[in-house]
Parts: structure tokens; C-alpha cells; sequence
């Protein structure tokens, strides 16, 4: 799969994507590939467009398809160009997890492999996209709409646009459709999306150094709080829990229902654990290890006691009943760390990863004797 303008990945002769390019968004791998297909009344093939825009297409004609051909599709009207991101058994699979009926009546078809003029064409038109873009935005500015398009699609036959915008309020664009489709001449379809929706589709590369989910597999966004964020022990800091989008990052959700269901039996942490020794607070805890850190408020701030989950509950039953244990632990609570634990050397030396310059030996220069020594 490639990205729309990069025609040096396609073979014209053979009017399909000759190599893979790493740009595409939403790659799909078809483990089925290969497997034979039972006879079906429709056979259905995924075609994808610019960036994270996928359809499903009726192959009618039962066209000797595969993935990186260049196929043109029914569009409304005329008829767009696209790549073949899946086909074959796979797609019915991709299929129910989008929840799109197969035997549903509103599915477009696959008119033919590509032609060399219309690839020509489409590539004229994904070449106009980047001034289109520029161009409505200074007629947007010029109309005073709070508004950013984001992106613009040309249709393949290069008569219609999408424009894609941002928008935090409602935006009357009439008159913005009415100028762009005076100034480019082409059918304007405005269509709104997210801060999250624009990153997927930009793509870009996250704090981790890894390609962006949304634009790499992610395929629909759930909702992010802070408070999932508090769950993990994140420290909620705006610039870190943010990502390219502007908005708290996707992989905050990945390992909470881990840490929900390891923090069920866990006590209450606002809650003072009484002893013989006096009051103690918690600190800080160690979720998959079942550790919970507490300090005596007559010691120093700094000296952590590591508590059992199933010890501190404890110590709070007895609480409840007037009863104050001898200790925080107990000798079989004591935590011992092993002698395979790791321990990081030299942590305190900033330079410890430098490599230390050989002093280089100086040379002793052969001074020419005068005269008067070689006289003597």
C-alpha cells in the first residue's frame, strides 16, 4: 500500500502499486492469504483511498484481484481511483468487525482494473490537493470562519473534493462552498472531523518513537479521562499525558483494565494505619507486586516501610476493632529484595556512558644542531 502521490511506487504497465510503501495508514495483513475462497452470492473486496479512508466494494465482474492493484470504483458521481488493501475470505472477518452487512443493498461496485490515462489523471488531481488546501484557507480567513481544513481528497476522475475541516462551534460554509467551487470548478463536499480523527490522518510519529496508532491500527477512538491516568499512578502532567492531536493519549487506556482488576482488593490509601509505634500515611505503592509504602508521621518523611496489600487490610480490621499491632510487618511480611535483583551501576555519574579520551603522547622535536656545536 502506498500514499497518494508517490508515483514512483507504481508500475504503469502493470496498472498496480509495484512496491510497498511505509506511509500507508491503517495497514492490514491478510493471514488468509492464499486460503480458497468458498463460493459466495457476493464477493466483497477493501479498497483504500487517501490516508485512513477504507471502503468495502462489490467485485460484480470477478476481477483477478490482489492486494496493490489499482482499481476504479462507482462513485457519486463519476468514479474514484483506489488500491486494494484486502481481499480474498479476510474481508468478510474485517467486515464484522466494522458491523458492515454483507447482504445490505447500499454497497457500490467495481467497475474495472485502472487504465494508463486514468492513472494519470488521479495523479494530477492528488498533485492539485496541497494548493487546493492553502487556497481555501485564505478564502476561509478572508470569510472570518472559526474553522481549519485540515486536508482536502480529490476524487479520481478529478471532479469532486472533499474538504476536511476542524471546527470547535458550528460553521455556516455556504458561501465558502459556493467560492471554492467557483474558484477549482469541481463538486465540494465539506466534511467534518476530529482533532484525533486529523492526527490519523496526518500520521506522525508519538513520544514512544513509534509510528501513531490512529494512523498505524487504531480504528476507532475511545473516550480518555483523567482519571485512568490517576488509576496507573500517572503523574498528570499535561505535556506528557498529551499527544499529536492535542488530547490525552489513546495508550493511557491500554493497561487500565490490568491495574482496575490488581487494585480491586486493594485498602483505602486515604486511610491512617494505626500501631503501637504510632500513626502511619501512605507514600506510594507497587500495584503488581501488592506493595503498598507507608512512613511514621514522628520518623523521617523519606523512610518508606513496604506493607503487604494483605497485611495493610489487615492492620485496618484490627483499627476498626480498637485493636493497634506491635508493627507495620510482621516477620513473615518482610519484604526481602533477592540477589538477582538488578541494581543499576554508577547511577549518580552524568558522564558514565562517555568513553574516556587517551591522553595522546607527545612527540619530541629533533632540534638541528648550530654552528657553534658543530664546530665543537
Amino acid at each position: 500500500m502506498i500514499c497518494r502521490g508517490c508515483p514512483s511506487t507504481i508500475d504503469p504497465e502493470k496498472n498496480r502499486v509495484d512496491r510497498m510503501c511505509s506511509c500507508a495508514n491503517l495497514h492490514v495483513h491478510n493471514w488468509l492469504q492464499g486460503i480458497t475462497e468458498p463460493v459466495r452470492d457476493r464477493e466483497f473486496v477493501e479498497v483504500r483511498f487517501k490516508n485512513t479512508r477504507k471502503a468495502f466494494y462489490i467485485n460484480e465482474n470477478k476481477l483477478p484481484l490482489e492486494e496493490g492493484d489499482l482499481v476504479a470504483v462507482e462513485a457519486s458521481p463519476g468514479h474514484d481511483i483506489g488500491i486494494v488493501s484486502l481481499a480474498g475470505p479476510l474481508v468478510y472477518e474485517q467486515m464484522k468487525k466494522y458491523k458492515a452487512d454483507p447482504n445490505a443493498a447500499d454497497y457500490k461496485i467495481i467497475y474495472r482494473k485502472t487504465k494508463p490515462a486514468d492513472i494519470e489523471k488521479w495523479l494530477e488531481a492528488s498533485n492539485l490537493e496541497v494548493t487546493t488546501m492553502l487556497k481555501a484557507r485564505e478564502i476561509a480567513e478572508s470569510l472570518n470562519l472559526n474553522m481549519k481544513i485540515g486536508d482536502v481528497e480529490y476524487q479520481g476522475d478529478k471532479t469532486r473534493a472533499i474538504f476536511y475541516y476542524i471546527a470547535e462551534e458550528r460553521v455556516d460554509f455556504r458561501t465558502l462552498i459556493k467560492l471554492l467551487a467557483d474558484e477549482f470548478h469541481i463538486r465540494v463536499e465539506m466534511r467534518q472531523i476530529g482533532a484525533r480523527q486529523e492526527a490519523g490522518r496526518i500520521g506522525g510519529v508519538g513520544s514512544c518513537g513509534r509510528e501513531l496508532c490512529c494512523s498505524s491500527w487504531l480504528t476507532n477512538f475511545k473516550t480518555v479521562s483523567t482519571n485512568a491516568a490517576r488509576i496507573q499512578e500517572i503523574s498528570l502532567n499535561p505535556q506528557k499525558l498529551a499527544g499529536q492531536c492535542g488530547k490525552l493519549k489513546c495508550c493511557i487506556n491500554y493497561e487500565l483494565d490490568s491495574y482496575t482488576d490488581a487494585k480491586k482488593d486493594f485498602p483505602d490509601i486515604s486511610t491512617y494505619l494505626e500501631t503501637q509505634e504510632g500513626r502511619a500515611s501512605f507514600q506510594k505503592s507497587d500495584v503488581f507486586k501488592r506493595l503498598l509504602w507507608y512512613s511514621y508521621e514522628s520518623q523521617d518523611a523519606l523512610s518508606f516501610i513496604p506493607v503487604p496489600v494483605d497485611r495493610a487490610r489487615e492492620i485496618l480490621e484490627m483499627n476498626a476493632k480498637g485493636i493497634k499491632p506491635e508493627k507495620l510487618t510482621s516477620q513473615q511480611g518482610i519484604i526481602q529484595s533477592p540477589e538477582n535483583e538488578y541494581t543499576p551501576l554508577e547511577t549518580d555519574s552524568l558522564n558514565r556512558f562517555e568513553s574516556q579520551k587517551k591522553k595522546k603522547k607527545k612527540k619530541r622535536k629533533f632540534r638541528k644542531p648550530n654552528s657553534e656545536q658543530r664546530n665543537e
